[in-house]
């Protein structure tokens, strides 16, 4: 009997268990799929004055139809927040400063230095400055995006919302407003917009570097080499004239001031490094664009091709959609389709009926950093002491009733940066200075001007874009493109092609921006007017035939107004161009394929002198055959790739890491390859050496140690025998949720996917960058693809990074993830007759009653 009784124990408690179990599936299950939004049927909304139409192609992107604007952009708010709401309020909390309501503690940093630069408050201030028609549509699309959060709870809405509930946090979203639409613009803004980590590095290199060997780290654009975006025109009487043949002459500069306020400068890069990392902000942002005339294609018509080079996030950064009044008229103009961002209204990049466009980084410097001598509430400037503006700022804290309250002072520069990170000690203490400089005193402080930060019209700009028929009208809605300052490439379907730089560029009045400046002195104040829009670089079917955007330097080198120095230098640029030479039948399957290229001009031009080094060892000798026969491509099955990005990383770390602090050491971008490339030709310059060796290291020596530590990285991370090797192997690609996908957190299996291994790597058009001062991981890819023949608009061809939804374990959440990966892309057609055959779900939205 007792050992029925046991028995009997055993099956209830297996039966318990089985019931648990299948309790917890079942919950879960539920929890995940209540979230999933409606995509058929019928749902009636108060706000509506007409019936709006939902099409879902088998990849769930919607193209949304309307009677009126106002109807086509509640539609667009309704749509976004049903497929990606988490990331839109995450986003939110970004540029409000609010990351503790969510995340506690932990995020305090980040928030503080969000509300010291002030992001939502000038969101705010804009919405004052935007034409009537863009406030109406930015209301409107809030207004669709409340419709779906009416009546719904968090985790009706998203998984993370659940997820963050069970930390008794309090998830229940807030209405959308229309500044929050804008506020993004300012993030986007401030992680292409930046060179404020150069001027910190520059400042701090200099207690150890000479001026000259801080110059050989940042080395001018090579335009003897590589063509800059636009090749002709002048300016004349102050404006750009694309068929001027003459050569102007740079404004004059003064001498830019050297170093001064370490702490300071340390202070202010550590305060914006969580912001960066939360962003993903680092080396290989960027992007490739161009455009063809119909004289080089098989179609006689123009082609457009764009990929913009971002973070991997989960989801992706792009949100696809198509904006499609039913009948275009002056109230209704909007017949778009393209990327948007989730929260954003309207069309960032895409085609309308009649034209396309696409974006680069155009890297302005339109940041620069202010030494301030500051005296309690006080700072001085023209020799006098001048009051210091401030305001509170108050933080609550997740999960507790805690509120913390920062000052946040600023100067007539900008916001004084220094003042959010309190774990560096006094500032300015042992800082060097120059002699004419203040008396330290309690230090120097920081302060950022930055032209984001001055409200804007921005969002006019993009609805302008969106409704544009023709090059004028594209060039008079870029007018208002303020910041970020981006490379406008544009096609049409009469013919043409063009290029347009707009955005607020400073003037100077002394230095050119690449170091910090006193701020004590007028005479390095920004002048009161920026560069004009008129003066800016802009042609219309360039004499040869192409624009190519890649990052690189906009004009010829006699320009007279400063636009910058960070530009990439120009070996992607060079490669498209070279690519698209060689044809005159071009198509969008070439498009694509040289999107794809992975080429290496560094690997090019340095494997020559790697495989000349003498290796004894027999198990070097070997990793280094590799190289013999490798074709230069960064090819995610080539062996030759892996070692030779390995010995790069090792050649780097071997070169600087003696000799530069751990902020200045190299990621492996572009800059490194110019500043690689000059190295290599300077055998005993004294970067070689490692002083920390008692014998004096030459170039030869320092790339034989970089052969041998790469062959042991190698065999370490894969295999022995270099057969094996791939370099897709290293270089694999993590998706991350950006809220809850850290490695650290508990349930990133929920949200993260991975690893997809990808070829490509830094400056190669197919520009999957990695951070040598991390690894191999990819750190940045092509967030979409996009080709455009206008010729035929159905015939474009798309690919995201992720999927149209947000929602883990949705279909779409990395259902074109596979296809990105594998270089392919997907038909998404465009005029009304052909989305409705490819329509798989139909979503009609009445007005209630």
């Amino acid at each position: 009997m007792r050992r029925v009784g046991w028995v009997r124990i055993l099956v209830w408690t297996g039966i318990t268990l089985a019931v648990a179990l299948v309790a917890v599936v079942l919950t879960s299950w539920w929890t995940v799929q209540r979230s999933m939004p409606q995509t058929e049927g019928t749902i009636r909304l108060a706000g509506l004055d007409g019936e709006v139409t939902v099409l879902r192609d088998g990849n769930g992107i919607p193209q949304v139809y309307a009677d009126t604007s106002n109807d086509l952009f509640f539609g667009q708010g309704y749509v976004q927040a049903q497929d990606r709401f988490f990331e839109m309020d995450f986003r939110r909390h970004v540029t409000a400063g609010r990351l503790t309501e969510l995340f506690g503690q932990s995020a305090l940093k980040t928030d503080e230095f969000v509300r010291t630069l002030g992001w939502r408050r000038v969101a705010e201030q804009e919405l004052a400055l935007l034409a009537p028609d863009t406030r109406r549509y930015l209301d409107r699309f809030a207004a669709g995006v409340n419709a779906y959060l009416e009546d719904r709870d968090g985790a009706e809405i998203s998984l993370e919302y659940a997820v963050l509930g069970l930390q008794g946090v309090e998830t229940t979203p807030e209405p959308w407003e229309a500044a929050d639409s804008l506020a993004w613009l300012k993030a986007i803004a401030w992680d292409l917009g930046s060179n404020m980590d150069d001027e910190i590095t520059r400042s701090l290199l200099s207690t150890t570097l000479s001026t000259a060997e801080i110059d050989s780290l940042y080395p001018p654009y090579p335009y003897a080499e590589n063509q800059p975006i636009v090749t002709q025109g002048a300016i004349v009487d102050g404006v750009f004239e694309q068929d001027a043949t003459g050569n102007g002459s740079r404004l004059p500069e003064r001498p830019a001031y050297l170093s001064a306020g370490r702490e300071a400068l340390l202070r202010a890069k550590t305060a914006r490094r969580s912001l960066d990392g939360l962003l993903g902000r680092g080396d290989g942002l960027g992007s490739n664009a161009w455009a063809v005339s119909g004289e080089h294609t098989a179609s006689g018509a123009p082609l457009l091709a764009n990929d913009p080079h971002l973070a991997p996030t989960m989801p992706g950064v792009w949100y696809q959609t198509g904006l499609h009044c039913n009948e275009v008229s002056q109230e209704c103009p909007f017949d778009v389709s393209g990327f948007s961002f989730a929260g954003l209204p309207g069309i960032v990049i895409g085609h309308n009926a009649d034209i396309a466009w696409g974006f680069t980084n155009l890297y302005p410097d339109v940041q620069d950093l202010y030494l301030e001598k500051v005296t309690g509430d006080k700072v001085l400037y023209d020799g006098k002491r001048r009051p210091l503006t401030t305001r509170q700022e108050t933080f609550s804290i997740a999960g507790t009733d805690e509120l913390t309250t920062i000052t946040v002072r600023e100067s007539r520069h900008g916001p004084l940066i220094s003042d959010v990170d309190d774990n560096l000690g006094d500032v300015g203490v042992n800082a060097p200075t120059e002699p004419s400089s203040p008396a330290r005193d309690d230090g120097y402080a920081v302060a950022l001007q930055w032209t984001a930060l001055t409200p804007g019209r921005t969002a006019d700009a993009l609805f302008g874009i969106n409704a544009a028929t023709d090059w004028t009208e594209f060039r008079a809605a870029a007018r208002n493109f303020e910041a970020p300052s981006q490379n406008l490439v544009y096609a049409d379907t009469a013919g043409h092609i063009g290029y347009q730089a707009p955005g607020r560029i400073p003037v100077r009045r002394s230095g050119n921006g690449d170091w910090p400046v006193p701020g004590w002195d007028p005479a390095y104040d920004w002048a009161p007017n920026y560069v004009p829009y008129d003066a800016l670089p802009s042609v219309l079917d360039p004499d040869d035939g192409y624009v190519v955007t890649a990052n690189q330097a906009v004009t010829k080198k006699n320009y007279p107004f400063y636009l910058g120095s960070s530009f990439d230098y120009g070996y992607r640029s060079e490669r498209i161009r070279g690519l698209l030479e060689t044809r005159q039948d071009l198509t969008p399957g070439d498009m694509t394929a040289i999107q794809l290229d992975d080429f290496s001009a560094l690997a090019e031009r340095l494997t020559p002198m790697l495989r000349s080094i003498r290796l004894d060892d027999a198990y070097y000798q070997r990793g280094q055959e590799v190289l013999h026969r490798w074709d230069f491509r960064m090819n995610g099955n080539s062996s030759g790739a892996a070692y030779f990005n390995a010995v790069w990383d090792e050649l780097l770390d071997l070169t600087f890491s003696d000799q530069l602090p751990a902020d200045a050491l190299p990621e492996g971008g572009s800059r490194w390859w110019a500043v690689m490339e000059d190295l290599v030709n300077d055998p005993d310059s004294a970067f070689w050496d490692d002083v920390n060796t008692p014998v004096v290291e030459g170039r030869n020596d320092i790339l034989r140690r970089a052969l041998m530590q790469g062959r042991d990285d190698v065999t370490e991370l894969s295999s022995r025998n270099p057969v094996d090797w791939r370099w897709g192997m290293l270089h694999q690609l993590t998706l991350r949720n950006q809220s809850l996908g850290s490695a650290d957190s508990p349930v990133a299996f929920l949200f993260n996917r991975g690893g997809y291994e990808l070829g490509g790597g830094p400056s190669v058009p197919n520009a999957t960058s990695w951070d040598a001062t991390v690894g191999f991981e990819v750190s940045a890819v092509p967030s979409m693809r996009m080709v455009i023949p206008l010729d035929d608009l159905d015939a474009a061809r798309w690919i995201n990074l992720t999927g149209a939804s947000g929602h883990a374990y949705n279909d779409h959440y990395t259902d074109q993830t596979d296809l990105w990966a594998r270089g392919k892309t997907l038909p998404w057609v465009f005029t009304a007759d052909a989305v409705n055959k490819s329509t798989e779900q139909r979503l009609t939205l009445a007005p209630a009653g």
